[in-house]
Formats: C-alpha cells, sequence, structure tokens
C-alpha cells in the first residue's frame, strides 16, 4: 500500500527536524553558534490524470488526478542572523555587529572562517583562537604591552611599558560571502569556503558592508529558544500523525487479507 511508504518518508523527514533542533538546542550557549534550519520538498507525483487532459474531443479536466509520494528534506541552511552581544573582561574578545567573518589559519595552511571572537595569545604573543590557530592577519602582542586597544575598525594598538605613544600592532580584517549558508561547517566554530559560498571578499571593518568589531564583547548564538521549542512540538506531532497513518494503513491491510 502506497501509504505506508509514503507515510514513512514523512517519518523520516521529521526525525531529522528533530536531530536538527536538538542540535541547536545544544548550541544555546555556544559563541557565535548560527541557527539550523531543516528545508523540505515534496516528492515525486503519479500522475493517474494530468492537468488539462482532454475528458471530451471540446473540454478538458480542470485539475486532473496527482498522487503524491511523500516528503524529503531538501536543505539544512545556517542563518546568519545576528546574535546578542554579550560584555566580557577580556580585552581580546571581539564581536562583529553586522556582516563578516574572521579568517583563521588552520594547521594545513587552510583558512577557516568563523563568528568566535574568543581570542588569547600564545606563548609567542600571538592572537589564536581557542583551538590554537592563528588569526589572519597575524596580530602579535608584546610581553612588554600594558594594555591592548582594538578599534571599531580593526586597528590594534598597545601601550607598551616606557613608551609615551601606543604602537599600532596591526590590523584586523573581516571576509563576507555571497551565499554564507553556502559555507561548509567543520565545527569548532569553523566554516570552509565552497563553491557555493562563493569567493571570499575580504576587507577592513565597517566597510564595503563589513560589520564592525566590538572589543571586549562576544557574539551570543541567535538560536531563538521558543521557536525551536514550538518547532519540537510540530515535529513530534507530525511524526505522531505519520506513524498512525501506518499503523491505519497496516489495519486495512489486515482487512484486505482477512477477505481472502
Amino acid at each position: 500500500m502506497r501509504a505506508l511508504w509514503t507515510a514513512s518518508t514523512g517519518m523520516e523527514g521529521q526525525q531529522t527536524e528533530i536531530n536538527n533542533i536538538a542540535n541547536n538546542l545544544a548550541n544555546t550557549n555556544t559563541t557565535g553558534y548560527k541557527e539550523s534550519r531543516v528545508n523540505f520538498e515534496d516528492l515525486f507525483y503519479q500522475t493517474v490524470q494530468s492537468p488539462g487532459a482532454y475528458s471530451s474531443e471540446y473540454t478538458q479536466v480542470p485539475t486532473g488526478i496527482q498522487i503524491g509520494l511523500g516528503a524529503k528534506v531538501s536543505s539544512v541552511e545556517k542563518e546568519f542572523t545576528q546574535g546578542d552581544l554579550q560584555q566580557t573582561s577580556n580585552p581580546l574578545d571581539m564581536a562583529i555587529s553586522g556582516q563578516g567573518f574572521f579568517q583563521i589559519q588552520m594547521p594545513d595552511g587552510a583558512t577557516a572562517y568563523t563568528r568566535d571572537g574568543t581570542f588569547q595569545t600564545n606563548s609567542q604573543g600571538q592572537l589564536v583562537d581557542a583551538n590554537g590557530y592563528t588569526l589572519i592577519p597575524a596580530i602579535t602582542i608584546p610581553p612588554n604591552a600594558t594594555s591592548v586597544t582594538i578599534a571599531q575598525n580593526g586597528t590594534v594598538s598597545a601601550a607598551i611599558s616606557g613608551q609615551t605613544s601606543p604602537a599600532q600592532l596591526g590590523t584586523i580584517t573581516l571576509t563576507n560571502f555571497i551565499n554564507p549558508a553556502g559555507l561548509n561547517s567543520i565545527g569548532s566554530n569553523l566554516y570552509l569556503q565552497t563553491s557555493a559560498s562563493g569567493v571570499p571578499q575580504s576587507g577592513a571593518p565597517d566597510e564595503n558592508g563589513l560589520g564592525t568589531i566590538q572589543q571586549g564583547f562576544l557574539e551570543m548564538s541567535n538560536v531563538n529558544l521558543v521557536g525551536q521549542m514550538v518547532s519540537m512540538i510540530t515535529a513530534q506531532n507530525a511524526y505522531t500523525i505519520d506513524s498512525k497513518a501506518i499503523t491505519v494503513a497496516n489495519q486495512m491491510l489486515q482487512t484486505m487479507s482477512s477477505l481472502v
């Protein structure tokens, strides 16, 4: 019976929805995390009668007969909306207010991208992320620096012991993509460029549509807890209804088999 297979596709899709919601909820407190959304599309249709088919020599049927065969997941899309900014006590913490990503040097030489501005210094004084990966372009904090200032345009300066004027340490650049949703998520709050995302477009903060850098702040997850709870209830109910359709179809098959 077609209903068995059609309802099963719905159950598989809702299971993916629940898995995605669970991941969103698990990352509620993940710095820079972007909420994922599951998109669905309907499957093929069995066409018994095509819309517009002739019912006589001069008349056509207005709608036809097409029976759907279920649904499937078409994509899982990241929503790069702005998360709330939370003030911290670390002067090396940075949040991007607006569009853009920090550039990170991976151990294999590849460039990764992140919205997580949790930066620290390594043993050489270079700014690195939580995994020890170096920020691009490299910024080195002198060991005798008494304070570090990061302007909204990315300029990094430090007050040096024994010097009257601040030392310029470099400028942090940001990168944006035509289609950020096409980036490849690799975990650790990092993304990689793909052919779907387009080529990276780097520049100074607050220029060419890029956001500004807020020193001493971190961007929180943009997960909407209320929306996720509502989606979870909807997915659970849809899963239950699909399983009920399978039960009813099975009962119908049992009824038919009892007539043989």
